[in-house]
């Protein structure tokens, strides 16, 4: 069972349905569940001196090491493969920088990563086998196995269950392990799955004895288990704001999956001049904002703590009204909806473009001047296939002009990767029961 918690600091607080606490003397951590002796090793740093980010990441720090209700760090919750990953964030809300790692294989240190990833680059996420070779590059212990004998049990408890429950979904076979394929697709052949590591698919240059060995226990129970976090806010004594999250992830996810705990603003946020959290509330046009309004309004907070940022949004509300919003430089949108011959692209110019409200459905709205990617998605919306549909349609099409996509900008290394996400917005957020 996964209980959603929010940590709170400000200055007054609304009264909820636990009791109300005034206000104390600086400094003051607040931690997820009774995870005392994290809260007492925050507590110790903060109270020496030091800053409410050293706290926050020795606090997670030491839930890490005590594997906290066993999903936290290394030993704890293992994913679909038996392999234990970290996730982990850490925020400054003083500076507003953010570091986070997720999916990160063989290195124990999760905050401490994330810690690195915020002060020594200027990304706030690096994932996967990518984040391991990052964090020991930059001093920390590794490779090393992050599974444990309690949760390789666990893993070989759920395989003897026929990997019952899992995260996957509209695949087949549905009451057993995999590989899985396609539910409408039987004859999907075993190569279009993914590997497992257990069949080498690590980075070459990592020692034998790291590789996970999946193939050693063929089948697997499930017992109770969590998908927890600890989540660690600090005010210092000079009032500064940080906050920090450590996790192993749900547990039997999909290995490569990304949660909540590494993501600022999903699973904590910080704030000097506002507070701490563990979660973000509803927002602006939830509570009744037009477009317009909501959309400037986003800007002008993030620009208020960064005045020199160039940035831009757009927002669509389920009337059809559509606007933009921009900061430090002129922006464009591209729209089209059914009193449009063409897709039509908007400019905005100042902090909010004009609001224009659409009569009939349906709508294709996009970043930049990407016409045949709304051209796509228009054909297929227009031909009476969901919203879902015509999105991924649109963006395949920026993928294969290379607006993004394959051939587009490289890493480091020179290598081209991809970052794509889809959302339903029809059917929401979509809660599951995982034993609990």
């Amino acid at each position: 069972m996964r209980i959603f918690l929010l940590l709170l600091l400000q200055v007054s607080l609304v009264a909820a349905p636990a009791a109300a606490h005034s206000s104390e003397p600086l400094p003051v951590v607040v931690s997820t569940w009774p995870f005392v002796e994290a809260v007492r090793a925050a507590w110790r740093v903060v109270t020496a001196g030091f800053s409410a980010v050293d706290a926050v990441v020795e606090g997670c720090t030491t839930c890490e090491e005590l594997r906290c209700d066993g999903t936290v760090g290394p030993g704890g919750s293992p994913d679909e493969n038996g392999e234990t990953t970290l996730d982990a964030l850490v925020m400054n809300g003083s500076t507003m920088e953010v570091g986070a790692v997720a999916a990160m294989r063989f290195v124990k240190d999760g905050i401490k990563a994330a810690k690195l990833v915020m002060e020594h680059t200027e990304h706030t996420l690096i994932v996967g086998e990518m984040a391991s070779i990052f964090a020991i590059s930059m001093g920390l212990l590794g490779p090393s196995n992050l599974s444990s004998p309690e949760s390789l049990e666990k893993w070989i408890r759920w395989k003897r269950n026929s990997c019952q429950p899992n995260f996957r979904k509209n695949v087949i076979p549905t009451n057993s392990c995999g590989p899985y394929s396609l539910s409408d697709a039987a004859s999907t052949s075993a190569e279009n799955s993914l590997a497992s590591p257990a069949e080498g698919n690590l980075g070459k240059d990592w020692p034998e004895d790291m590789m996970f060995v999946a193939s050693k226990a063929n089948s697997i129970p499930v017992s109770n288990h969590y998908h927890d976090t600890i989540s660690m806010a600090v005010i210092d004594k000079a009032g500064r704001i940080a906050v920090g999250t450590s996790t192993n992830g749900a547990t039997f996810k999909i290995p490569g999956r990304v949660g909540d705990g590494p993501i600022a603003g999903s699973s904590a946020y910080a704030d000097d001049e506002v507070g701490a959290c563990g979660a973000t509330g509803d927002e602006s046009m939830r509570q009744g904002m037009e477009p317009k309004i909501a959309a400037a309004d986003a800007i002008s907070r993030i620009a208020r703590k960064y005045p020199d940022f160039v940035g831009a949004i757009f927002a669509l509300n389920k009337n059809g009204v559509h606007a933009g919003a921009c900061h430090g430089w002129t922006f464009q949108y591209s729209v089209r909806t059914p009193t449009m011959e063409d897709v039509e692209v908007f400019t905005v110019v100042v902090a909010a473009g004009a609001a224009r409200r659409s009569e009939f459905f349906p709508i294709v709205v996009s970043t930049w001047p990407f016409v045949e990617a709304v051209r796509t998605a228009w054909s297929v919306a227009d031909a009476g296939f969901s919203a879902v549909d015509a999105a991924v349609d649109g963006c395949s099409t920026c993928e294969k002009l290379r607006c993004v996509g394959p051939g587009g900008s490289p890493d480091e290394d020179g290598e081209t990767t991809l970052d794509a996400l889809v959302m339903n917005g029809f059917l929401g957020i979509k809660k599951r029961k995982l034993l609990g």
